[in-house]
């Protein structure tokens, strides 16, 4: 007998039940009321907020304040505190979920899988022995932590970091 979780409000996004903003991204950078934002740190350039459909616990994305489509258009500003944030991401989740690898990339484009247009960086923690095969054979995807769970967390750990 197959079983399913899903998450139902990721359905009603996909299916086009989101917030009536232009950019999703742009909305969280102005706080918009409407949008939930799991924003965990926020620099001079660039914001990092968990997902909040994520993949695993504690997936983030870096996304710059600046309006931006492609990767190339990042002034170089942007690029290294894009790649400096990256960094303490990493040193945040390793020391706050002690995953064992991460999958960190950029989706540019609808046929990459790209659903906002806002340029973003994901970073997924990945786990030893992580429910990946459930994900195949069952349809099944388990969370551990809530996502805003995660985003508390996370803003207590980016502090400590520091800047």
């Amino acid at each position: 007998m197959r079983r399913y979780l899903f998450n139902m409000e990721k359905i009603k996004y996909v299916k086009g039940a989101k917030p009536r903003v232009d950019c999703i991204l742009c909305a969280i950078r102005d706080r918009d009321p409407d949008v939930s934002a799991l924003e965990v740190f926020t620099g001079e350039r660039v914001i990092v907020t968990v997902n909040l459909y994520p993949f695993n616990a504690g997936h983030l994305m870096i996304f710059p304040m600046r309006h931006v489509e492609d990767l190339a258009e990042l002034d170089e500003a942007e690029a290294l505190e894009m790649h400096r944030v990256t960094a303490i991401s990493l040193r945040a989740l390793r020391e706050e979920f002690e995953p064992a690898g991460f999958n960190i990339g950029y989706n540019m484009g609808r046929e990459s899988g790209a659903s906002i247009d806002h340029i973003h960086q994901h970073i997924v923690p990945r786990y030893r022995n992580e429910t990946g095969f459930l994900d195949v054979l069952g349809g099944t995807r388990i969370m551990v932590v809530d996502p805003r769970d995660a985003m508390e967390r996370l803003k207590a750990r980016f502090s400590l970091i520091g800047r």
